[in-house]
């Protein structure tokens, strides 16, 4: 049986996952973002992490062009910001606030929504399907204490638990 846009989607929507928000700048230096739940490391020597994105992305030629990106990983309370970046509004960071990240070519630092961020340096950029694959050495980085957002199954959850390992009592 092949699998569908549908039932393809239904199975990744299956998994839990965090959410961030890509950012980096355009060639006029303007601020260009999208939500995305396509992050993962690669290598911790060097500091490797990719991150998918969809070849109709608005963000996608800033990205190309600017050659940086910052991954901002929302915690509990930025779902808001997880709806508006996962918009195609030109007007996505006057709902937020930001900086300009100091290792990734200036592109945006989420502030007060995001648990952790990685400051990236684009090193290697692979065409998949219907996605673009940017590889980035971190560059910088830093993580604040506080519970993340998830998405699973198209609704945005708030991971509260503590881990424990598998095999052990509830």
């Amino acid at each position: 049986m092949a699998v569908d846009a549908a039932r393809f989607r239904a199975l990744f929507g299956s998994f839990p996952t965090a959410v961030a928000v890509v950012t980096a700048t355009d060639g006029d230096g303007r601020p260009r973002g999208l939500t995305c739940n396509a992050v993962s490391a690669v290598s911790v020597d060097p500091p490797l992490l990719l991150v998918c994105v969809h070849r109709d992305a608005r963000t996608l030629p800033a990205l190309r062009d600017s050659r940086a990106f910052v991954v901002n990983v929302l915690a509990d309370g930025g779902q808001d910001a997880a709806r508006v970046f996962a918009d195609r509004s030109e007007h996505k960071f006057a709902h937020v606030e930001w900086v300009p990240a100091a290792h990734a070519r200036g592109a945006p630092v989420l502030v007060g929504v995001a648990l952790a961020h990685a400051e990236c340096v684009v090193v290697r950029t692979v065409e998949a399907g219907d996605h673009w694959i940017f590889i980035g050495r971190v560059e910088h980085a830093e993580s604040y204490p506080l519970p993340p957002v998830l998405y699973h199954r198209g609704t945005f959850t708030v991971w509260e638990g503590q881990a424990r390992q598998v095999g052990s009592p509830p």
